[in-house]
Parts: structure tokens; sequence; C-alpha cells
């Protein structure tokens, strides 16, 4: 694994405050300009190979409508992302001893109309998935776009968290949350750090 370090611009002691206290944390200004350019723009050449999230095994859902495209190691600029993910695991296992051991994560794109309806990405501990994360890629945002993730915290208090470029927004997997309907076409990278190796 290509060594990555947690990037200067994160206040590493709020996110872990944020983290404890409330079940999710949100960090700006995550990546350099020229990082966060070369990554939207891997992510937006491939948006032809991006498949409907809401069909799986030929089964429609009308839980979420987004559409996704799985990172594995041909997608080499999301690699790093993935590579950072991987060193926050370790520091959230040294304070929080979660026993996260693995990451999984793909692209995700919501066009104008689509949204994720309220879901737990681990109900009941039915899964390994521990934190879940969302970085937003878009190079803009304005708030009349919608796109939102609206959370519940740890302490059933609701918040909105804004779609902004450049930001990462981290929370407990057994939260209750959803994406609100974007106006706008709204791209991320979603990423579950997980406690059992997933095979996609």
């Amino acid at each position: 694994m290509e060594a990555t370090t947690l990037p200067k611009s994160w206040n590493i002691d709020q996110t872990l405050d944020d983290l404890d206290q409330q079940g999710f944390a949100v960090i700006d200004h995550v990546y350099s300009y020229h990082y966060v350019y070369q990554l939207v723009k891997e992510c937006i050449s491939n948006l032809n190979c991006f498949r409907e999230a809401a069909i799986q095994n030929g089964v429609v859902s009308n839980v979420r409508s987004d559409h996704i495209l799985w990172i594995d190691e041909n997608l080499h600029i999301a690699q790093h992302h993935i590579n950072t993910l991987k060193q926050l695991s370790q520091l959230l296992n040294r304070h929080f001893y979660l026993g996260i051991n693995d990451v999984e994560a793909h692209f995700a794109c919501y066009n104008t109309g689509e949204f994720y309806a309220l879901h737990r990405d681990n109900p009941q501990n039915k899964n390994g998935r521990i934190i879940s994360t969302v970085y937003y890629l878009h190079e803009e945002w304005q708030e009349s776009w919608g796109g939102e993730l609206h959370l519940q915290d740890k302490k059933n208090v609701w918040h909105t968290i804004q779609p902004k470029p450049n930001r990462i927004a981290m929370f407990q997997s057994d939260l209750l949350h959803e994406v609100i309907q974007a106006k706008h076409q709204r791209l991320s990278i979603t990423a579950w750090l997980r406690s059992d190796q997933n095979i996609i």
C-alpha cells in the first residue's frame, strides 16, 4: 500500500471529539486543489461506466436512484483517497478500538431528481460497516441545488450537511440518514470503514 498520511488541513482532535460526542464529524478543505482536480477528472471520465445503484441482483428498489461505480485498483487517483481512509481507520482503531481492517468505496453520481431515502448503512449490526464517509468532489455547489445529507446523530438530533466541494462527512454506520433530492448533478465518493473484508 502506498504510504499516505492524513492531510495537515484536518483538525484531528476536533474530528475525534465530534465522532465521540455526536457520532459524526465534518472536515472541510480536505485535499489540495491539484488532487481534487485530478480526482474530479477521473470521476467524470468514467461516468459512462456507472450503473444504477437501485438495481440489486436484477431487483429494482425505490429507496435510492443514484448511480455508482465501485473503486478498484484501476482507478489510480481515487486510490489515494482510499489510502487516506485506511490511515484514518488506524487512528480510529487506536482511539475507539473499532477493529476496522478494510475500506470499500464507490463513486456516486446523483443526477437531477435523484435521492436516497432514510436508511442505515449497518442496521442492527447486520454487516461489517463501522464508519460511513462521504467525500464531495463536484467543483462547485449552491444551497439551492439540494443534495444535502440529512443525518440523525447518536443523541437523536437531526443535522443537515451541505455537500460543499472538498468536504468529507463521516458518521457511525448505524445512524439514520438520507440524501435529499438533488436539483443539480452531485458527485461524491462514498466509503465504508469495515471490521471485515468485503468482496464486491
